[in-house]
């Protein structure tokens, strides 16, 4: 039934996966294991990517992005979720998803992963805050377990170790692997053998004494990693061996926009024989989502490229262009979801 509910021109990318275990990882985050009701179709992936994901909820289907927390060698796939104030999908996926319930998954994506932009050296350091481990996590995994020389060090900012996401797992592969260093900074001042404190420049220097030597795989909230780049390109790191990646939007993307009286445009979507008139500055993803037209829009930030369409060009302003190629952008293509309109524009879906 969940596959009647996508756009016709995505069944062929979408798999039915099916909720096989769920487990609580901290007090909001979750895991859960997907199996492929046809395994010969189970997506393949980059350790690092992340996956779109839809649910119907509420008779609508919703899509987010997920990073996935498995290996590419493991049987069923892995995400882990965090619960966000007010997250819609999130929230269902922790309160109500059960075991044997289906979710429509599109191919893996994402330029962050281990396989595009392999170390230097065979060192590694992984740095994350929150649920910024998930991709991390998955890169050191296939590395031990596939890559007999890499040395990683992981270091995990967190509040506590309860609120370490994998906090046991990551001991245990410490404990297992000399070639794995696990640093945790604590934020709370707690009786344990882990150091606290906040992040910075002196702790980097500290904690990660070869740090020069490393390939630097960096994911959390963007004021974290701002900073992590800052304190690194403050240090001399040599940034063509620094790779980030991160779910969380910047800024609210009309604050892009220039401040100019407001006009009336029109948005036509002709394969759907849809025109409707709407103010400049509106936001090209929800006027599609609220005309109900099969976009997905997972992200909502620019990172994901889920919501990729065709524009008229030079009939919109986008503040994020972070998937697409320079061909796709002179051809007109945008990401909706952070692309608002500034004159009558025509858009392409599929």
């Amino acid at each position: 039934m969940l596959s009647t509910l996508l756009a016709p021109w995505l069944k062929n990318q979408a798999v039915k996966l099916t909720c096989c275990d769920k487990w609580h990882e901290t007090e909001d985050t979750i895991s859960i294991k997907l199996a492929c009701t046809d395994e010969n179709h189970l997506a393949k992936f980059k350790p690092g990517q992340f996956v779109n994901i839809g649910l119907h909820i509420d008779g609508k289907m919703e899509y987010r992005a997920y990073s996935l927390s498995s290996t590419p060698f493991d049987t069923d796939l892995q995400l882990t979720i965090k619960r966000v104030e007010g997250g819609q999908v999130s929230n269902y996926l922790i309160d109500q998803l059960q075991i044997g319930d289906s979710i429509m998954m599109l191919p893996p994506a994402g330029e962050f992963n281990s396989v595009d932009h392999p170390p230097r050296h065979n060192k590694v350091l992984c740095i994350s805050a929150g649920c910024g481990v998930t991709p991390v996590y998955s890169m050191a995994k296939t590395w031990l377990s596939h890559n007999p020389h890499c040395d990683v060090h992981f270091l995990h900012i967190a509040r506590s170790p309860a609120h370490t996401i994998f906090f046991n797992e990551l001991e245990q592969l410490h404990r297992d692997h000399d070639r794995f260093t696990l640093s945790l900074l604590l934020k709370d001042n707690l009786q344990t053998s882990y150091p606290q404190g906040h992040l910075d420049q002196a702790w980097l220097e500290k904690l990660i004494p070869d740090l020069h030597d490393r390939t630097v795989y960096l994911c959390g909230p963007t004021q974290f990693m701002e900073d992590v780049k800052s304190y690194l390109i403050d240090l001399d790191f040599d940034m063509s061996h620094f790779h980030a990646e991160s779910f969380t939007p910047t800024t609210n993307t009309q604050d892009h926009i220039d401040k100019k009286p407001s006009q009336t445009m029109t948005l036509t979507v002709p394969s759907f024989n849809k025109t409707v008139a709407i103010e400049s500055g509106s936001n090209i993803a929800d006027v599609l989502e609220a005309q109900g037209l099969p976009l997905i829009i997972a992200c909502r930030s620019g990172i994901c490229g889920s919501c990729k369409c065709k524009a008229t060009l030079n009939s919109t302003n986008s503040t994020s262009q972070a998937t697409l190629t320079a061909d796709e952008i002179e051809q007109g293509y945008i990401l909706a979801c952070s692309s608002q309109i500034i004159s009558d524009s025509e858009i392409s879906l599929g």
